[in-house]
């Protein structure tokens, strides 16, 4: 009987420790901030089209900033001017703030599509 109340003793306590700092399986904390680093040069690729050079630019830890693609970019990308990240979401823009595509990372890229529903992918 002893060794009973021990064993459940010993559970509680390691549920309980469990419980003091580790993730929470609740669906109200919100998922971490994803930190990426934007700045630099980056490679937007599009089916049946050449890839091309887009250089973002910004201070470290910011989540937009500024897009200078090189020449051949596909459909409208070539007056790409802006980015905005937000969560792992990265919207791309011109001139006008029209949005050129919206992209989410994932597997260390960004996936999405032109506001023309062409697939597209941002990679280093």
């Amino acid at each position: 009987m002893i060794r009973w109340r021990v064993a459940v003793a010993a559970m509680i306590a390691c549920t309980l420790a469990g419980c003091a700092g580790g993730p929470s399986l609740s669906s109200d904390n919100a998922a971490p901030e994803l930190e990426l680093a934007m700045p630099g040069r980056w490679m937007l690729s599009a089916p049946n089209a050449p890839a091309c050079g887009m250089n973002f630019s910004g201070k470290p830890g910011a989540n937009e900033g500024i897009v200078s693609p090189e020449g051949g970019c596909p459909e409208r990308f070539f007056t790409s001017r802006r980015w905005t990240l937000q969560r792992s979401a990265l919207t791309i823009s011109d001139d006008d703030n029209n949005q050129l595509a919206l992209l989410n990372y994932a597997g260390g890229r960004f996936e999405g599509k032109s506001n023309t529903d062409t697939p597209v992918t941002l990679d280093r």
